[in-house]
């Protein structure tokens, strides 16, 4: 499922000509915040229920470098959830569908007044259910990756 598109600004590129890998971060934190307006927890749905995503952990992997106003699109699966958490991955093409990089994310909902992790609002659970899922056994090949040397 497409969540996101923007374009490499300016600002993002680095003394090497390319996106500095910081920017790839940010244009996978525009993709959870995509994914909350598409769950219902925009501005007025945060407010309206008390509750929000906290980003518990992430994994980017980068893949190919990004240029100066070259067009981006950020694809999401959803890996797993239960009543508060999701596993996402999410994957950054360039116009021509070239994966430059993918960000596997662990999302955690918290109760905004209390402070503390809670489970989703039933609108919000709804929408999650209806998402992209990867069933197991047919996770994206970069999802769950550890990082190490290997010999």
């Amino acid at each position: 499922m497409e969540i996101l598109n923007t374009r490499v600004a300016p600002e993002w590129v680095d003394y090497n000509g390319h996106m500095n890998d910081a920017e790839y971060a940010r244009v996978f934190s525009l993709a959870v915040e995509a994914l909350m307006g598409h769950i219902g927890l925009d501005a007025e749905g945060r407010a309206r229920h008390g509750y929000t995503l906290y980003t518990l952990e992430t994994h980017l992997c980068y893949r190919r470098e990004a240029h100066e106003g070259q067009p981006l699109s950020v694809a999401l699966t959803l890996l797993d959830r239960d009543a508060k958490r999701l596993h996402v991955f999410f994957a950054l093409y360039d116009a021509e569908g070239n994966l430059l990089a993918t960000s596997e994310q662990m999302l955690m909902g918290m109760n905004q007044e209390s402070g503390r992790p809670d489970a989703f609002p039933a609108p919000v659970a709804e929408a999650i259910a209806a998402l992209p899922h990867a069933e197991t056994g047919a996770w994206p090949e970069l999802a769950g990756r550890t990082i190490a040397i290997r010999r």
